[in-house]
């Protein structure tokens, strides 16, 4: 798949991966703030770039059907097994810019930390317009690198990252933005040094451990919205 661009963290380290995925945003304030903009209670989803499908049987509580897309194969195998047997769940193989989906077929689109970063997106964006039915909305969550202490870490790890560039990326193109303050919040300390070490260089990571204590980070993140 020639547009796909390998993610590291998830790639190489499904297993701490899902140690992530699991300490983000606990509480659930980016699914509330998602839902109260747009409810995808009765209707069809798509989870762009779905990984190993941990937010797959959230959206499937409510939503009549949920299609994961993911261009990894060891990955879509581990979604399929997750969500083996669970009724309008399914995983395909595929990419953001050529999405394996017909035309106007799903309501609300979720994608986080996944192939939306800014410039160089635009074949997935034109992808959301085609597959995206009338009235539907799609969600963009990534890092907000202007903010918060993994937001610092994030900045210092990426220099060359303009998040202002990337703002007004989005805004030309008719995307709003929310700001929110989550958290990583771990079950151990070795949870979290081997989250940091999968997310950062080596030399970056240690430094990082060295200046926080505990098991939370705070953690700020942006999340985009259309509709269509």
């Amino acid at each position: 798949m020639s547009g796909v661009v390998p993610s590291p963290n998830i790639w190489d380290s499904p297993d701490v991966y899902e140690l992530e995925n699991l300490a983000v945003d606990r509480g659930g304030l980016l699914e509330g703030a998602m839902r109260a903009i747009h409810d995808w209670a009765g209707l069809d989803v798509l989870d762009v770039g779905c990984g190993a499908g941990f937010h797959l049987p959230r959206f499937a509580a409510t939503a009549r059907s949920v299609t994961g897309v993911e261009p990894h194969p060891p990955l879509v195998e581990r979604a399929r097994r997750r969500t083996g047997g669970t009724p309008g769940v399914r995983v395909l193989r595929g990419e953001a810019g050529a999405l394996p989906l017909p035309d106007a077929s799903v309501d609300v689109v979720h994608a986080r930390w996944a192939y939306f970063f800014g410039p160089g997106c635009e074949p997935g964006l034109a992808e959301l317009d085609r597959v995206v039915r009338r009235g539907g909305r799609a969600f963009v969550v990534d890092n907000d690198a202007t903010r918060s202490t993994v937001g610092r870490w994030f900045a210092t790890s990426l220099p060359s990252y303009d998040p202002v560039a990337v703002d007004r990326f989005f805004a030309r193109r008719g995307w709003a933005v929310e700001r929110l303050d989550v958290a990583w919040e771990f079950d151990s300390r070795a949870d979290l040094e081997a989250v940091v070490r999968v997310e950062f260089a080596p030399r970056l990571a240690e430094a990082f451990l060295a200046s926080h204590a505990g098991t939370r980070v705070d953690y700020a993140v942006v999340l985009r919205h259309k509709g269509f």
